[in-house]
């Protein structure tokens, strides 16, 4: 729910974002439009980008993969994510 969260918040903001999953039981995956589409790409953990490299490693080549070093511990707009995860994009605004 911390994807969801961030995006959510950003398009809030009146920016650009969207969000998919790496896992398999995701609503939706990582494809390599969601990367070809993007200017940035945020990811939650660094274990994230560690297997975003590995799967879309030529697509990567030029672009900037982001770590927040947010744990999965919240629920989908939960305050405290909130709080969280607008400190860590505030650059965004």
């Amino acid at each position: 729910m911390r994807s969801p969260t961030a995006a959510d918040i950003v398009l809030g903001w009146g920016g650009k974002a969207d969000f998919a999953g790496l896992s398999h039981d995701a609503d939706e995956r990582v494809s390599s439009e969601h990367i070809e589409w993007a200017d940035v790409i945020y990811v939650m953990e660094a274990r994230q980008k560690k297997r975003l490299s590995g799967l879309f490693g030529p697509l990567l080549k030029d672009m900037r993969v982001v770590s927040l070093g947010v744990p999965d511990k919240y629920a989908y707009m939960q305050p405290e994510l909130v709080e969280l995860l607008s400190k860590k994009l505030a650059h965004l605004r």
